[in-house]
C-alpha cells in the first residue's frame, strides 16, 4: 500500500467554487418578499426562490383544461427525461451536437416520407421554433423564387400573397414584415375558408403563391388543396402564370397522413412547394417545434441558406432565431419512434372520437348549433341557437372558466363578423372521462345562463382578451 506524505506547507489558496453550488444566505430569515421589478440586492436560497416562483405558477390556468390551445400539454415521462438530458445542447451546433443533429435530419427525412415527395432524399427540410417561424421561411423562399423570375421589375414591382382571410395570424406578420401585399379571400355565407376559384382570380403577375390551410384556426375544416391546385392548373393554361401553393400543415399535415389517407393534399400535387407543421401540435411534442420542408432544392433558394464555420464544422442554417435547445428535435425523434405510423393512427383516431363525440352532445342540445363536427381536424365549433336571446358565447365561455376550462369565444372575419363561436380543440391527453366531466359542466350551466335578463358580456374584446 502507498503512503503519502502530506506537503510541508499547507496551501492556503482559496478553491474557486461555483456562487450556485452552496445555499446563500441559509441563517437569513425572510421578513419581507424580494422585489419584484428589479434585482434583490442578494442571492436567495435556491428553495426560497424556488417556492416563490411556484407559487405564482400555481394561479396559472391548467393546461390540460386549456381546450383553447392546440399546442401539446401531455407528454409520456420517458420523453420528459430525454429532453431533460438534452436541454443544454443548442440544436444550432451541430458540429458539437453530431448526434442530436442527425435526429434532426431523420426528422426531415420521416417528413418527406411521410408527406409524399417525389423523391424524399431529395426533399429540403429543417426544424424551426413553431410553426410560425415554419410558415416566415416558407414565405420567404416564395418571395426569393419570384423576386429571382421577375428581376427585370422587381423591386419596382410589389409582391402579393393569396390566402384565406381565415389565416392564422402569422401569415399577416409575414406580409407585414416582409412588405408582401396580403389579398385575402373573404368567407361567405357557410363557406369559413378560402375558395379556390376566387383565390385564382386573384392572381396575377405579382403573386408569389397560395397559402392553403389544413386546418383553419377557426373551425378545424381543411381547406381544398386538390381543388386549389387545380384552379391555378386551369390559370396557368388560360394565362401562363405559374403560382406555386404552400401547404400551411400547422396541425392537419400531422392528421391527415394517418385519418385520411385517400385525401391528396401534399407533395403528391406537384404545385405544392413547400409545406409546414407544428411538432408542438398534432406532431405530440411539448412546445416549441416545428417543421418547414420543401419539395427540392429549387423550391429553395441557395441565397436564403446561410453557412457558419465559428461554432466548428461547415453549418449551413436557414432559420429566423439561432440558438435553441435541441430537446423538442430529441423528443419529436422519440415520439416517431415511439409510436410509428400506427401509433400515431390510433393516437389521432382517439382523439377525432372524441372530438366528435363532445360534437355530437353538444349539437343535440337545443340552445346550441354546430359549424363543424371534428370530423376533420379534432376541432370543432358551435354559435348559440337563432332563439337564444338571454346568453351569447361569450358569456358560456366566461361561466366555463369558473369551472377551470378554458375555452374561447370569438367572432369571425370579414364577412362574417356577425358570428360569434365557441371552439374546441381535443388533444392527446384530453381522454373521454375529461370529455364527460366538460360537458356535465357545459349543461349544468345552460339553464342558468337561461335565467338571464341578456347576455352579461357586452365589451367582447375584454371578454377574451389577455392584456399586459
Amino acid at each position: 500500500m502507498a503512503l503519502h506524505k502530506g506537503p510541508e506547507k499547507h496551501d492556503e489558496r482559496p478553491v474557486s467554487v461555483n456562487p450556485f453550488f452552496g445555499e446563500a444566505n441559509p441563517v437569513v430569515e425572510m421578513t419581507e418578499a424580494p422585489p419584484k421589478h428589479r434585482l434583490p440586492d442578494a442571492p436567495l436560497p435556491p428553495t426560497t426562490a424556488a417556492q416563490i416562483v411556484h407559487d405564482e405558477l400555481m394561479l396559472d390556468g391548467n393546461s390540460r383544461l386549456n381546450l383553447a390551445t392546440f399546442v401539446t400539454t401531455w407528454m409520456e415521462p420517458q420523453a420528459g427525461v430525454l429532453m431533460a438530458e438534452c436541454r443544454d445542447k443548442n440544436m444550432i451546433d451541430k458540429d458539437e451536437y453530431p448526434r442530436t443533429a442527425e435526429l434532426e435530419r431523420r426528422c426531415v427525412a420521416i417528413l418527406a416520407d411521410l408527406w409524399n415527395a417525389p423523391d424524399p432524399s431529395a426533399a429540403v427540410g429543417c426544424s424551426t421554433t413553431g410553426s410560425s417561424e415554419a410558415c416566415m421561411l416558407a414565405g420567404m423562399a416564395l418571395k426569393r423564387r419570384w423576386a429571382k423570375r421577375n428581376a427585370d421589375r422587381y423591386p419596382g414591382a410589389r409582391p402579393n400573397l393569396i390566402m384565406g382571410i381565415n389565416v392564422q395570424v402569422c401569415w399577416e406578420k409575414f406580409c407585414n414584415f416582409w412588405e408582401v401585399e396580403a389579398r385575402l379571400v373573404p368567407m361567405e355565407g357557410d363557406r369559413y375558408h378560402l375558395d379556390p376559384q376566387a383565390a385564382a382570380e386573384l392572381c396575377d403577375e405579382n403573386t408569389i403563391g397560395v397559402v392553403g390551410i389544413l386546418g383553419s384556426t377557426f373551425d378545424g375544416s381543411y381547406e381544398p388543396i386538390a381543388d386549389l391546385c387545380a384552379a391555378l392548373d386551369a390559370l396557368q393554361e388560360r394565362t401562363g402564370l405559374d403560382v406555386p401553393v404552400h401547404v400551411d400543415g400547422a396541425s392537419g399535415a400531422m392528421v391527415a397522413p394517418f385519418l385520411d389517407e385517400e385525401l391528396v393534399w401534399d407533395f403528391r400535387l406537384p404545385r405544392v412547394a413547400s409545406i409546414n407543421t407544428s411538432g408542438h401540435k398534432y406532431g405530440l411534442v411539448y412546445p416549441g417545434v416545428g417543421w418547414a420542408l420543401w419539395r427540392d432544392k429549387e423550391a429553395l433558394p441557395e441565397e436564403l441558406v446561410f453557412r457558419v464555420n465559428y461554432l466548428g464544422g461547415d453549418m449551413p442554417t436557414f432559420a429566423l432565431n439561432f440558438s435553441r435547445p435541441g430537446s423538442q428535435v430529441v423528443a419529436q425523434y422519440y415520439t416517431f419512434l415511439r409510436l410509428g405510423r400506427e401509433g400515431y393512427r390510433a393516437v389521432q383516431q382517439s382523439t377525432r372520437d372524441t372530438a366528435r363525440y363532445v360534437a355530437g352532445r353538444i349539437g343535440a342540445l337545443d340552445d346550441f348549433r354546430l359549424l363543424t363536427h371534428g370530423d376533420e381536424l379534432p376541432v370543432f365549433a358551435f354559435t348559440t341557437a337563432a332563439d337564444v336571446t338571454s346568453y351569447d358565447v361569450f358569456d358560456v365561455s366566461r361561466r366555463l372558466r369558473e369551472n377551470g376550462w378554458l375555452v374561447p369565444a370569438y367572432t369571425f372575419p370579414a364577412n362574417r363578423e356577425d358570428l360569434s363561436v365557441i371552439r374546441i380543440v381535443c388533444r392527446n391527453g384530453f381522454s373521454h372521462d375529461l370529455a364527460d366531466l366538460f360537458l356535465d359542466d357545459l349543461t349544468r350551466l345552460v339553464p342558468e345562463l337561461r335565467r338571464q335578463p341578456h347576455p352579461l358580456t357586452r365589451d367582447k374584446e375584454a371578454a377574451t382578451g389577455f392584456h399586459h
